[in-house]
């Protein structure tokens, strides 16, 4: 009688993989098994992932890293070292605060500044009911209205400090008049 354990749990630890993942990402990565350098793909991968669900969560990250084979130290160290991948799902509405020079001259500190007090988060963070993430950005090309906010796709400028707090009711309003999904 042997005493030596199966501990083969590959099929196991696929299964996983495969569940934490969107169907395209995990066909995707299916079809570079056996080419020679699939692990130049893994920006793409992380890319498709992030474009799926929104941000890369550390379970979607060991996923990839298993279905493709590249160690997970090098998934998670690509996916923090490149600013465009997000690590934190983001909020129901998007602020992007413009920190290039038309709207910092003209206050644009002092406006992230009134966000960030308002909403209690900093730069890159959402807020913890999942209602506003913010972000900040060198130009949204338009100077002419310095200082601008952006949030979602509509351009607020100029903004003063003392308006945040009504940008911020009006979509807060919103949410609470839009019907219940």
């Amino acid at each position: 009688m042997s005493t030596i354990a199966n501990t083969d749990n590959w099929l196991e630890i696929k299964a996983a993989a495969v569940a934490a993942l969107p169907p395209s990402v995990v066909e995707f990565i299916a079809s570079l098994e056996g080419s020679v350098h699939s692990e130049s793909h893994l920006i793409a991968i992380l890319h498709m992932v992030q474009a799926e669900t929104g941000w890369l969560s550390t379970e979607q990250m060991g996923a990839v890293a298993q279905l493709a084979q590249i160690p997970l130290a090098k998934v998670t160290g690509v996916a923090t070292f490149y600013h465009y991948f997000r690590l934190q799902p983001r909020g129901k509405h998007m602020i992007n605060v413009c920190l290039g020079t038309a709207c910092y001259v003209k206050g644009a500190d002092k406006i992230s500044q009134r966000l960030m007090d308002n909403l209690g988060i900093q730069f890159g963070e959402t807020t913890k009911d999942g209602m506003f993430s913010l972000e900040s950005t060198r130009c949204l090309g338009t100077c002419g209205l310095a200082p601008v906010v952006m949030i979602d796709d509509q351009v607020h400028g100029p903004v003063t400090p003392g308006e945040v707090s009504l940008i911020l009711e009006k979509y807060l309003k919103k949410e609470k008049t839009a019907p219940k999904a």
